[in-house]
């Protein structure tokens, strides 16, 4: 496996300012967003990669180029879940018609499965599995929950303990044998806080 795995969220957009489920949508990052990804250029710029991959949808390839990746390899393995009828949707508003719902119990309406999403995530980390050092990721906030939830050998619903904001790094990495989160959902202002 690459020594270590760099992932990071995209930026904010309009719909995940407002708690919107952005799937497949191709919704753009905004101001906000665009300042977030620059502000990733300096701590990423302080590492070596071996590979560079985003998904395909503009928010995360913007992302990657803001952050100082021009050109990035994309790979439709990274395309957020899709979320079918619940696309543009926030989570009060997919609970109004399905109480109690939990995207990572329930999966979205007519979208794809959980399980189809961990099937996707395992063949990014076969992809990963052979490179000498360290790799970078950009994609987005579910997708990158279940394969960091997979990468560990958890259940993919492990991934509703993750808490992953808009452009925020993190680490998977390995100590012996067993591989670890070493960071997660690192932000400029968690940064700050210590």
């Amino acid at each position: 496996m690459a020594d270590r795995i760099y992932i990071v969220r995209h930026g904010e957009t309009d719909w995940s300012a407002l708690g919107r489920h952005t799937g497949r949508s191709n919704i753009a990052l905004n101001s906000a967003g665009e300042r977030q990804a620059e502000r990733l250029r300096p701590i990423l710029a302080r590492v070596a990669f071996a590979r560079v991959l985003s998904s395909p949808l503009d928010r995360a390839r913007r992302t990657a180029e803001l952050a100082g990746f021009e050109g990035v390899e994309t790979s439709p393995l990274l395309c957020e879940v899709n979320y079918g009828d619940d696309d543009g949707k926030t989570r009060d508003e997919i609970r109004a018609a399905r109480p109690g719902w939990d995207f990572f119990k329930d999966g979205p309406t007519n979208g794809e499965t959980i399980e189809a999403a961990a099937a996707r995530a395992r063949a990014v980390l076969d992809e990963l599995r052979p490179i000498p050092g360290n790799a970078l990721v950009f994609a987005h906030g579910h997708i990158l929950r279940i394969l960091a939830s997979v990468y560990v050998d958890a259940d993919p619903a492990f991934g509703r303990h993750l808490l992953l904001r808009p452009a925020s790094v993190s680490v998977l990495g390995r100590e012996h044998e067993w591989p670890n989160i070493e960071v997660w959902n690192r932000t400029e202002e968690s940064s700050r806080q210590g």
